[in-house]
């Protein structure tokens, strides 16, 4: 700088010891980084929750248990009060009861088929013969009307009747197991008409009760019982002539529903139950073999002559299973240890592959059975359903009763299957024909009526969409070039 030359005022701007002006923007990027760094370090940060410390914690809510529990009760309430719970359940219950028989039957059936000389899947293809025969029997009696079912009884009770005389014809009737109630229609193929003799004597005997008490006439003893008990001792008499006193107590058993549903006196109940009581009793006495089962209740050991082998082998099955079983197909007492391990004692070789888990399942899903049933007779307002409805119900739970008593050793071996689980083509359809009716009553509900035919509309929408998703067909996307 010259003399001459005057100094250029200082700004305010101006860096010291330069004279070289700051930029209005702040300086550069370095500089501003610097500048804001200080800033940082010189005012202490403050530590991140330190707010959030000062505060007391939140707690949770609290839990009423009472208040919870009289929730889910009100929850499970409604959900029993549908109309459409007795129809699920019936259907749901029967449909799994009959596939997880068709598996235990294979699974039990394979080691006696392979000692006959047959297949392995011999009873399973049978009994898989049966059940799509059965589901066609249901599904006509779900779609049959009510007045179809009462005509239909007195044909099928004249049926029975009839053919339950033809076992009793030597060369016809052929004996298993020591019963005479088999007739053979050539082949292995064989009928059992005292198990369509049960769902005759339900129909018939609602339809009966049902007329009557349309005119008023069930107040009187006489009408209680006649014919309705002369038809059922009929039907006792032809069996007991067989032999097969298993299926005599089933029948009485329907005969006892049918008789409390119609409302009969307690001391005419009573004084029928203690004339069956004694018959009974003096039938017992009179069979070795009969009076054998019945020492064999509570059994532990075979005993002499080892008359209580099939009882002790069917504890030891179930207390091989444990909780869970030792696997489906893994059973070591079917390997000719158990006698019928696929008919009479398949619940014994349920509970050894499947367990405590397996057995429990089978008797949650009978319960439902039992409980729709109730539910459905219940309801009714018109007598034939409630009374048909009871007895298939009163069928279907004594015997499951009776044949899982005997397996658990509470009641002697009375040679009947386990509905729609146990093998036995002849047991198979009529039953599979009770559910359906069943079925046909829950449907028939006012309410249950008006919940399908609202869930219509709504069901043919969604098939309606999936079909428009299904029927399309995907369309490539050209690039944007091509034309």
């Amino acid at each position: 700088m010259t003399p001459d030359q005057p100094a250029a005022p200082r700004s305010r701007t101006a860096r010291p010891g330069t004279g070289r002006p700051v930029p209005r923007s702040g300086g550069t990027p370095r500089l501003r980084e610097a500048v804001r760094g200080r800033g940082r370090a010189a005012s202490p940060a403050r530590p991140r929750g330190t707010a959030a410390a000062s505060r007391p914690p939140r707690r949770p809510p609290r839990v009423n248990v009472l208040d919870a529990l009289r929730g889910l009760q009100q929850r499970v309430r409604r959900a029993w009060d549908r109309p459409l719970t007795a129809y699920y359940l019936l259907l749901g219950g029967s449909l799994l009861i009959l596939v997880l028989g068709l598996v235990m039957v294979y699974s039990a059936s394979q080691i006696k088929a392979l000692q006959s000389g047959l297949s392995p899947s011999y009873f399973f293809r049978k009994q898989l013969f049966a059940a799509a025969l059965g589901g066609a029997l249901m599904l006509l009696a779900v779609r049959m009307p009510i007045k179809l079912h009462r005509a239909f009884a007195y044909p099928l009770l004249a049926v029975s009747l009839f053919l339950m005389c033809l076992v009793q014809v030597p060369g016809m009737g052929i004996a298993v197991n020591g019963n005479q109630n088999w007739i053979s229609f050539g082949g292995p193929f064989l009928l059992q008409p005292s198990e369509f003799g049960k769902l005759a004597l339900v129909l018939w005997g609602a339809d009966l009760l049902a007329r009557k008490q349309d005119k008023r006439l069930l107040a009187q003893w006489k009408h209680l019982l006649v014919p309705l008990v002369p038809a059922t001792g009929m039907l006792l008499g032809l069996i007991m002539l067989g032999g097969d006193m298993g299926t005599a107590i089933i029948l009485t058993a329907i005969l006892f529903g049918l008789l409390w549903l119609a409302g009969a006196p307690t001391r005419l109940f009573a004084g029928v139950l203690a004339f069956a009581g004694v018959i009974g009793m003096v039938l017992i006495k009179t069979s070795a073999n009969r009076m054998s089962r019945l020492a064999c209740i509570g059994a532990t050991e075979p005993g002499a002559n080892d008359q209580c082998w099939q009882a002790v082998h069917g504890i030891y099955a179930l207390a091989n299973g444990g909780w869970f079983g030792s696997g489906l197909g893994a059973s070591m007492e079917k390997w000719g240890e158990l006698p019928e391990p696929h008919t009479d004692f398949i619940f014994a070789i349920t509970g050894e592959e499947l367990g405590l888990a397996g057995t429990l399942s089978v008797l949650v899903l009978f319960a439902a059975l039992g409980y729709a049933g109730i539910r459905v007779a219940g309801r009714t307002e018109d007598p034939f359903v409630r009374y048909a409805a009871g007895g298939v119900t009163t069928w279907i739970t004594a015997q499951a009763v009776v044949n899982i008593g005997a397996v658990l050793g509470l009641l002697p071996i009375a040679g009947v299957p386990l509905p729609l689980f146990s093998y036995g083509g002849s047991a198979l359809l009529p039953t599979m024909f009770a559910v359906g009716l069943l079925i046909a009553f829950a449907r028939a509900e006012p309410g249950a009526r008006a919940a399908l035919a609202m869930r219509q509309p709504a069901l043919r929408k969604k098939l309606a969409r999936v079909r428009r998703k299904t029927m399309r067909r995907p369309v490539k996307r050209r690039p944007s070039g091509e034309r």
